[in-house]
């Protein structure tokens, strides 16, 4: 039974830094294009970044266009998510999750299990 596992968040100050990282377990995760998703109270699911499986495409969301990076490590069967000049509104549970299609249907094999990040002074 294959599942993403999460690390990284925690609390940082307003204009910090943090990374989170997504791992596969029990499959390989350069089959999967991998979306990061955040929710935070009263507000949407919001995607705010997608790596292709085919070519590393990368997609971003207006609010984090140019503060936040993801990319992808095959050899550990990681994708990570690189946060800088973090804002309040970046506060969320974010989540990683494995999609079959190419960052476009959002159909999804599996999901982290989600990850605090706190932006605050």
């Amino acid at each position: 039974q294959g599942q993403l596992v999460q690390s990284g968040g925690g609390l940082v100050q307003p204009g910090g830094s943090l990374r989170l990282s997504c791992a596969a377990s029990g499959f390989t995760l350069d089959r999967y294009s991998i979306g990061w998703f955040r929710l935070a109270p009263g507000k949407e699911r919001e995607r705010v970044a997608c790596i292709t499986s085919d070519d590393d495409s990368t997609y971003y969301a207006a609010s984090v266009k140019g503060r936040f990076t993801i990319s992808r490590d095959n050899a550990k069967n990681t994708v990570a998510l690189q946060m800088n000049s973090l804002k309040p509104e970046d506060t969320a549970v974010y989540y990683c999750a494995a999609d079959v299609s190419l960052c476009s249907d959002y159909r999804f094999d599996y999901w982290g299990q989600g990850t605090q990040v706190t932006v605050s002074s």
